[in-house]
Formats: structure tokens, C-alpha cells, sequence
């Protein structure tokens, strides 16, 4: 009996390892693709705006989001993220932070700390989409908050594209947030894999014509393109 046990269980001893040369190579070749991907340049020959609209591109290292006056005479945000909905609407905001994101990794993570792994697996095998919007007050300069000058006609294609996502109101729905200043809203789209948060980012400055990184799964590859 021992002797057949022993080379069974060195057969299944090989399989583990097998298993787990596979699964770090996946991952070796997941990250070396999203590198290669986020350093081919959409719009390479974009360069910053000596005068028109000045907008941010936030982190938290992992997670971007676009952030873009709360008015001005190309676009009032306060028509499509009233204040109202927020638990602190009566503060002088003057900016607005817009991101996407998967619905649960969203709604049930407010640290990272919180995600699952059932959630993370859910998220990057098809998840619902959802609009993160924070309302701001003067965002100062960092280096997780840079700022770029784009053109008029720029901020207008921002402007369009992100009206994209915006339900009417009648089938608007609307989640709290992480704080008293922040709230999410049902949007169109489905989250995974290839078609992150941060893909988000970039297809959305992508299609105003700033240049950013082609697959951008990850936030430094969407932060490497923005001028410090």
C-alpha cells in the first residue's frame, strides 16, 4: 500500500507545482502586457494647452479618477451631480471628481482593506458599472492630484463623453457614499478584466484627444502620462 501511495502523492506533488508555475506565469505575462499596453500613447502628439480649461487627474494608487470644474461656460456638473445628493450639499464646492468602477468593489469596499476575493474574482469576470462623483472644495496640487491644461474644444469632448454615462433622471439611481461629500450612481457599462476603472480614465481622455496609455489596467499607467 505504501508503495503505491508514494508515487501517487509525488504525482499529485507535481501537479501543485505545475499549477503554481502556471498561475505566477499568467500573472508575470498579465503584468508585463498591462505594462507594455499603458506605454503605447494614444494621441502622441497631444501636448498641454497654454490657456482653456484646467483639470486633475487624481490616485489613490489604485483607483483614478478625472476631476474638472464643478461650473463653468462650457458645463454645469451641478444639472447632472446635483448637490442635493449629498449628505453636506450646503459647502461651496468648487470641483468635481468623476470615476467609474464595478458596482460591489464599489458599494462594499470602502478600504481596501474590506475587498474579498470573491469580490475581486467577480469584478474582473463581468461586473455592473458604476459613477463615483466627489464634490471638492479648491483640490489642492500633489503628486496624487496633478493638474493639465487642455483646450476648449478638449473640454468639451470631456464633456460629452462623460454626459455618456449620465442616466435621465427617471432612471437614476442613487448610493451613498464613502463620505459626506461623495456619492454613487447606477451607470452603463460592464467591468472587467480588460475594461477596468482605469481604463476608464484613459478611454475617457483618450476620446477628448489627450494623449494617454492605450491598456491602462493599473493607476500608474494612467499617472505616468499626466505632467507633473
Amino acid at each position: 500500500m505504501a508503495a503505491k501511495t508514494q508515487p501517487a502523492l509525488i504525482a499529485v506533488l507535481k501537479g501543485l507545482r505545475w499549477a503554481a508555475l502556471a498561475v505566477v506565469g499568467a500573472i508575470m505575462l498579465f503584468l508585463l502586457a498591462a505594462w507594455i499596453g499603458s506605454s503605447i500613447p494614444r494621441n502622441p502628439d497631444w501636448r498641454e494647452s497654454t490657456s482653456g480649461v484646467e483639470i486633475m487627474v487624481e490616485t489613490n494608487g489604485v483607483h483614478t479618477a478625472i476631476v474638472m470644474p464643478l461650473v463653468n461656460r462650457h458645463k454645469d456638473w451641478r444639472e447632472d451631480f446635483p448637490a442635493s445628493d449629498l449628505q453636506t450639499p450646503g459647502r461651496p464646492y468648487t470641483h468635481l471628481s468623476i470615476s467609474w468602477g464595478e458596482r460591489e468593489v464599489f458599494l462594499n469596499t470602502p478600504q481596501w482593506t474590506d475587498l474579498r476575493l470573491v469580490t475581486a474574482f467577480n469584478a474582473l469576470t463581468g461586473g455592473e458599472g458604476l459613477l463615483h462623483a466627489a464634490h471638492y472644495v479648491r483640490p489642492a496640487q500633489g503628486p496624487d492630484n496633478r493638474s493639465m491644461r487642455i483646450s476648449e474644444e478638449e473640454y468639451r469632448q470631456l464633456v460629452r463623453r462623460i454626459e455618456m454615462q449620465v442616466r435621465p433622471d427617471a432612471l437614476r439611481v442613487v448610493h451613498p457614499g464613502y463620505a459626506d461629500y461623495d456619492v454613487f450612481y447606477d451607470a452603463p457599462g460592464t467591468y472587467h478584466i480588460a475594461n477596468s476603472c482605469n481604463q476608464w480614465t484613459s478611454d475617457t481622455l483618450a476620446a477628448a484627444g489627450i494623449r494617454t496609455g492605450l491598456w491602462t489596467p493599473f493607476a500608474g499607467g494612467v499617472m505616468k502620462w499626466v505632467p507633473r
